[in-house]
């Protein structure tokens, strides 16, 4: 799944292409969709936690969220002397890298397409879990999945965070920190990073932790996705940024994230890699100390050092 400086990303890319033009038609391949009132300019794209949202001089908006396949790819059109009309140049696009991305479109992948002036917009997920729906701009952040988003990093105060931690008090905090109602954006990857910035252990209870520590985990969580945004996202295996490459994020900056058996950058112990809520979770065991209350490999590690 795209985490936060990937579908920022995506944004960035789109709207360099998109704003502007106006959306002719649309076409949807699964179920039913609103057609929305076709004929609007894209006025601008905005982005709400991983939700992506193209707005329309009309009112209305068009929202996708790519899920874990999801794939957005943008063609243009150019004057074409044959009789067939209009070829599809260039790509402009993100997400799942698969074949479809340099293939054929539409194809058994495609989900929706929609026509602009000047190019044309595939949504294509190879899952099926993604989604796109038009609604009116102003019942955009009356979205259920929007309305329950927590405030992303560069918005949270400690105060703020500290009593949302304390609603998850007898919870680990790597698994809180996936919590989009408690602070947006935050995925797997930039969860073990924002935690190695902030030199506390991804087993911590959410309750123990002091107001310093919070402030750390607010500003790791600022610090590794601006790295990410800078090098266009991590990418790792599944998501590519919007001319194509690979983000390089995981090579140039992850401290943690992929690295479990390697040594930290830091200190030099070797990356530990356990399981918490369910996800792979890296860190490094000297640099994020285990409190008494954890238990597991890293108070282990720690005890094992002691001796």
């Amino acid at each position: 799944m795209p985490e936060l400086p990937e579908v920022e990303t995506i944004r960035r890319g789109l709207a360099g292409v998109l704003v502007g033009q106006k959306l002719l038609t649309c076409k949807g391949f699964t179920g039913s969709v609103r057609s929305g009132k076709m004929g609007g300019r894209v006025v601008g794209l905005r982005r709400f936690g991983k939700l992506l949202v193209i707005d329309f001089d009309n009112g209305e908006s068009l929202a996708f969220h790519l899920r874990m396949t999801g794939q957005l790819i943008y063609r243009a059109l150019t004057p074409s002397v044959s009789s067939s009309g209009p070829a599809l140049i260039g790509s402009v696009a993100g997400g799942h890298p698969n074949k479809s991305f340099v293939g054929e479109l539409p194809d058994k992948t495609t989900r929706a397409v929609f026509e602009f002036e000047k190019g044309v917009l595939f949504f294509n997920d190879q899952r099926k879990f993604g989604l796109f729906e038009f609604l009116p701009s102003l019942e955009v952040e009356k979205m259920p999945f929007v309305a329950k988003l927590g405030p992303e990093p560069w918005k949270m105060t400690v105060l703020e965070l500290k009593k949302r931690l304390l609603r998850h008090k007898k919870s680990k905090i790597k698994a809180v920190l996936l919590d989009q109602t408690v602070m947006a954006g935050l995925g797997n990857i930039y969860a073990d990073e924002t935690l190695f910035l902030a030199g506390v252990h991804p087993e911590r209870l959410a309750g123990d932790l002091n107001d310093d520590e919070i402030a750390k985990i607010i500003e790791g969580a600022k610090k590794s996705m601006e790295a990410s945004l800078k090098s266009g996202g991590s990418s790792l295996r599944n998501y590519l940024r919007v001319d194509g490459s690979y983000g390089d994020y995981l090579t140039l900056f992850a401290n943690v994230y992929g690295r479990a058996g390697e040594r930290c950058k830091v200190c030099g112990e070797k990356i530990a890699k356990i399981k918490v809520a369910v996800r792979g979770t890296h860190f490094c065991p000297r640099c994020q100390r285990a409190s008494k209350t954890v238990g597991g490999v890293a108070e282990v590690a720690n005890k094992r050092r002691r001796k």
